[in-house]
């Protein structure tokens, strides 16, 4: 089984390097995308030095491409399969830098959140588990329900972090899991890898309307 998951794992990183190649995939939402996963690195070495404020800034810059890249996307009418899955990652990739950081330079605030951040881990992975286990490609659904969640992690992470209160932040964590379910749903239904998935209810009513 972890053969296979790793096997998985390496078709989708290929997949992604092929298309890394393609000159037409240089567009403006793509290329803020590239800046966020460049950014991931610059976070994890910040919050390896415990530099607080800067990581906080960085991250700020981070958020602020993530919000711009899908505006730009559906503005410029740049909406892509990569880009989708570059978006995707992106998010993974960042949310996984603000837990270290909380790890690394706010160890207390780490400790206080552990079983909400536990599960907000589980909330990114077992429905990334699924999709490679079923589609060997990581799922960019987009969801509503995604979206939402992702405009509320910033003021609550940093809400957090600045004012020590956490209400807020568990309740967003919650909802990430409600959201991290509806893309397992979306993953069971579905027969073959597609991104920009509204919800699980439109992709009912589309394949309903299919069958009639």
């Amino acid at each position: 089984m972890y053969h296979g998951a790793e096997g998985c794992c390496l078709s989708a990183y290929r997949e992604l390097a092929v298309q890394i190649l393609e000159p037409a995939i240089y567009s403006i939402p793509n290329i803020l995308s590239f800046l966020r996963l460049g950014l991931v690195p610059v976070l994890i070495g910040l919050a390896l030095v415990q530099a607080g404020q800067l990581f906080l800034w960085v991250l700020a810059v981070s958020l602020l491409s993530d919000v711009l890249d899908g505006f730009l996307a559906r503005k410029l009418n740049q909406v892509s399969e990569l880009g989708a899955k570059l978006d995707s990652w992106g998010d993974v990739l960042t949310y996984a830098s603000m837990i270290f950081g909380l790890f690394a330079i706010w160890p207390a605030v780490f400790t206080e959140q552990a079983a909400f951040l536990f599960a907000a881990m589980l909330s990114f992975t077992v429905p990334l588990a699924l999709a490679l286990r079923k589609f060997g490609g990581y799922p960019s659904y987009h969801t509503w329900g995604a979206k939402i969640a992702a405009v509320l992690i910033a003021p609550a992470y940093y809400v957090l972090i600045l004012f020590g209160a956490d209400e807020f932040f568990r309740l967003v964590i919650l909802f990430h899991i409600l959201v991290a379910v509806e893309e397992m749903a979306i993953t069971l239904i579905l027969k073959q890898r597609r991104s920009n998935v509204g919800s699980v209810i439109s992709l009912i009513k589309e394949l309903s309307e299919q069958d009639k």
